[in-house]
């Protein structure tokens, strides 16, 4: 399980929840009303489900691929842990994860 925690824009917190093996991070803020769009519907096709990953969790990540790299130039408000959480797959490695919804 990965203890997922979503904070607004703001830096507040939003939602929070467990998530169990196999969770994708964008079918998560879905369930739990948070405002992604995942226009491409988890595609990798678009930029809407850019969230800005906690710094110490986004070391843990894998790193992001070279499309997603490309889509996030694209997106507004990019920092240098900003990923797409389409292509976040909890897998269970993670304890913790903390992602900010920056403003669209």
């Amino acid at each position: 399980m990965t203890h997922v925690r979503f904070l607004t824009a703001a830096g507040l917190p939003s939602s929070e929840c467990d998530a169990p093996p196999g969770t994708r991070l964008l079918d998560l803020a879905h369930a739990l009303g948070e405002p992604l769009e995942g226009t491409c519907e988890g595609q990798m096709a678009c930029s809407t489900c850019h969230v800005i990953v906690a710094a110490d969790d986004f070391a843990r990540l894998p790193p992001a691929s070279e499309n997603e790299d490309d889509l996030l130039d694209l997106a507004p408000h990019v920092t240098r842990t900003s990923r797409l959480a389409c292509q976040i797959m909890l897998d269970g490695t993670l304890p913790t994860l903390t992602v900010r919804i920056p403003d669209r």
